[in-house]
């Protein structure tokens, strides 16, 4: 093989390739943000209400339910006076994590993380077990900052179809 054909084999070659793709620049908040899920997780198996609570900025509660339009339909039957939307707090659901005498556990599907290593959103599918059977399932959101204590959940949004 002569230059030519090797410098247009290797051209070629390079053509093909494409460019190098660049490192994820925030791997390591994703990474850390897991981390946050997973003790997310584990606190609600433990009732580890205070471990659960940890895992929020602790000035700041906004924490949203809403209903899926059949679940919505199933409660303004029975309630007709009901919201669609409910307002609460991570403090009363670390609280009802920490009294709760049966066994909890919620589990999380396809979660996505979106940062820019100082904000964040996870979106991810649910299935909240009590006692070994599906109460709740839905969608869920959380809005996260990157305080000097490290990832905070700010605010919690979920879908409940049940």
């Amino acid at each position: 093989m002569n230059a030519k054909h090797l410098l247009s084999a290797c051209l070629l070659a390079a053509c093909c390739i494409g460019p190098a793709r660049a490192a994820d620049p925030h791997e390591a908040d994703r990474a850390a943000i897991r981390q946050v899920v997973q003790q997310f997780q584990a606190a609600i198996i433990a009732h580890d209400g205070k471990a659960l609570g940890a895992l929020f900025l602790q000035d700041h509660d906004s924490w949203l339910s809403v209903a899926d339009d059949t679940a919505w339909a199933e409660v303004k039957v029975r309630h007709p006076d009901a919201r669609k939307v409910l307002k609460s707090s991570w403090r009363k659901f670390a609280d009802m994590i920490q009294n709760g005498k049966r066994p909890v556990e919620e589990r999380f599907y396809n979660v996505r993380i979106d940062t820019n290593g100082a904000v964040a959103s996870v979106y991810f599918d649910f299935d909240f077990l009590s006692n070994g059977e599906v109460t709740n399932r839905g969608a869920e959101s959380w809005q996260m900052v990157h305080d000097a204590d490290g990832w905070k959940i700010s605010s919690m949004l979920y879908s409940f179809d049940r």
